[in-house]
């Protein structure tokens, strides 16, 4: 293959990858979770390393992204905004930076939210999904004074 084929493929790798990770702020935003869990692999991972206490740091499969998500909208009404790339060696590879304004639904509160995500794609889908956010901030959005009570909230359990 030469170098012109090379670039070409890895920038189609790149753009792939990219409209995937889109794609999952389209659907989040317009509550279209089936179609988010579609964007995963079976094995999907999505992690959340700075989760506050009660609050998962890993859900694996599709089945479990579903039932982890599915209540996302009854929850949130956001907008995603500032989408911004950050190239990579490995053009499987997304690192985004990004925004979300909105609203909690059950507080009417605003849930103005920064991002930064590694996503690692295969295909077209997502295979890990590491988000990185602030969980103050959709904390103190659904008035929760602690942590293991907006896992619950987030989850439709009731907090204990």
């Amino acid at each position: 293959m030469n170098a012109t084929n090379t670039t070409s493929s890895t920038q189609a790798l790149r753009e792939r990858a990219q409209d995937t990770f889109s794609k999952h702020l389209e659907y989040l935003s317009s509550g279209r979770i089936p179609q988010w869990v579609e964007l995963f692999t079976e094995d999907g991972v999505l992690e959340f390393p700075y989760g506050p206490e009660g609050f998962p740091q890993k859900v694996e499969g599709k089945e479990a992204l579903y039932g982890y998500m599915k209540n996302f909208p009854e929850h949130f009404d956001v907008r995603f905004k500032d989408l911004r790339f950050h190239e990579t060696v490995d053009p499987t590879l997304v690192v985004a930076e990004f925004a979300s304004e909105g609203t909690a639904r059950s507080t009417g509160r605003p849930y103005h939210q920064k991002y930064i995500s590694v996503v690692e794609t295969r295909d077209g889908r997502i295979t890990r999904y590491v988000d990185f956010w602030n969980p103050l901030v959709a904390m103190k959005s659904m008035a929760v004074e602690e942590s293991r009570g907006m896992g619950a909230s987030f989850l439709g359990a009731e907090a204990s």
